[in-house]
């Protein structure tokens, strides 16, 4: 599935997070969220992401924005991750991959020759009104949460004007 751009309407996130509790991105309209899409709990590249997603959280909060990672990983495993860290924001489970799927970040990987599907490290900036303001199809976790706040801070100032 391609990746959706800025100016899309993002494609709908129905998806239990680490409590069960089912969160929706439609009934986020109104607020800014930040979707980041990572391959697994608890690795070095992911917790390095996940890390810095924790220590901007506030900021993030402070400018109407939520910060929602997911990847195929149960909520058991989501639950471990989270009480490890300390990580404030929401991890959601999609096992099956859809949502990763319909978001493009599901895709063809390779590691020491063999070829398999998983997730591909991604983030997308949704607007309040549900459209993609920013996409990232590909990013390196280190850095990375500063430049989506960067992005988010910029997106706030230019709806507003």
């Amino acid at each position: 599935m391609s990746v959706p751009e800025p100016g899309d309407l993002a494609p709908d996130i129905v998806l239990p997070d680490h409590s069960g509790t089912v969160h929706s991105l439609e009934d986020r309209r109104g607020h800014w969220t930040v979707v980041y899409f990572y391959p697994k709990d608890d690795t070095p590249g992911c917790t390095t992401e996940a890390c810095q997603f924790r220590d901007l959280d506030a900021e993030a909060g402070v400018l109407d924005a939520v910060v929602w990672g997911i990847s195929p990983d149960s909520a058991a495993s989501h639950r471990r991750f989270r009480d490890k860290f300390d990580l404030p924001f929401t991890l959601l489970s999609d096992k099956d991959h859809a949502v990763a799927d319909r978001y493009g970040a599901w895709q063809l990987k390779s590691m020491l020759g063999k070829h398999y599907m998983g997730i591909q490290r991604s983030t997308f900036l949704v607007d309040p009104v549900g459209r993609i303001a920013r996409s990232w199809p590909k990013v390196k976790a280190d850095g990375h949460a500063a430049e989506v706040l960067a992005a988010l801070t910029a997106a706030r100032a230019e709806s507003a004007s």
